[in-house]
């Protein structure tokens, strides 16, 4: 996830001035999802405030890319995809978006995985209720909206594997769409190998439809999306770094660990070392 891409036909040094940091949001029906990642926007903005954050949607709301990117004319910017793994929209869409726009630009990788991502998970079922010391009857579904795309489920199934060893538990990804297992079908897998304390972590980074429907298929506690966690906004800023090239050490945290890619994502007892993830 560390590579950039460089989008526009001219070349994506800045030429005055910070390049900008455009937030690429999905877009949802749901009015709770663009007042989250407003607010998600305002922390990254009091943690770095001389840095020009804007933002920008793929689709169903405003502001759209192409208008924001519009606006910044012919200047410098990172676009940061708010978008948990690889898929048509950080392979295509953005890039797309990007190279059609006058703005000299780079796109910079996907958010997870990532420690930092692993660190807000954990956080929010943390806050639902799961506990200090799990034992064998826990268990973990990782819900996310899934893709048609391998390299997604891919990424989704290596942020469950350090969700897993960071728990200590088997974690299981499953998907509201377009991918298998679903969440009732990763619930069952798990009832039937003997745990009887299924969470559910919410791998999503608003609330909207998908989120909404897998919470309620949850057979115990189910997590918050990741919204303004504090590590969402300094994962944020570290994607932008990398893909300047600054290493995103200044506002990465503990978190901000770089390495190879881990293993499966689930299975008996992971081992007690946190599988190391791409930065």
């Amino acid at each position: 996830m560390t590579a950039t891409t460089v989008t526009s036909s001219r070349t994506t040094a800045a030429t005055g001035g910070t390049p900008a940091l455009v937030v690429v949001a999905h877009g949802s029906r749901d009015p709770r999802a663009l007042s989250t990642v407003r607010a998600l926007l305002d922390r990254v903005r009091a943690l770095r405030p001389a840095l020009p954050v804007h933002l920008g949607h793929v689709e169903l709301n405003e502001p759209l890319l192409p208008d924001t990117l519009t606006a910044l004319g012919d200047g410098a910017a990172v676009l940061v995809p708010l978008l948990l793994s690889r898929g048509h929209h950080v392979k295509r869409d953005i890039p797309e978006m990007a190279a059609a726009s006058p703005a000299r630009t780079r796109v910079a990788g996907p958010l997870g995985p990532h420690s930092l991502l692993v660190d807000a998970l954990q956080a929010r079922l943390t806050e639902a209720g799961w506990p200090t010391h799990p034992g064998p009857e826990h268990a973990v579904v990782l819900a996310s909206a899934g893709s048609r795309d391998p390299e997604s489920r891919a990424d989704t199934a290596r942020t469950a594997a350090a969700l897993a060893a960071r728990l200590g538990v088997p974690v299981v990804p499953a998907y509201a769409s377009a991918a298998a297992p679903t969440v009732p079908e990763a619930v069952r897998a798990l009832t039937d190998r003997g745990h009887r304390r299924i969470a559910l972590a919410s791998c999503f980074t608003a609330p909207g439809r998908f989120a909404t429907q897998c919470a309620a298929a949850a057979p115990w506690i189910a997590s918050e999306p990741l919204g303004t966690h504090p590590a969402m906004a300094r994962l944020l800023l570290h994607r932008y770094d990398r893909a300047l090239g600054r290493g995103g050490a200044s506002n990465a945290g503990r978190g901000a660990r770089d390495g190879a890619t881990c293993g499966s994502a689930a299975g008996a007892r992971p081992a007690a070392t946190e599988p190391a993830l791409a930065g």
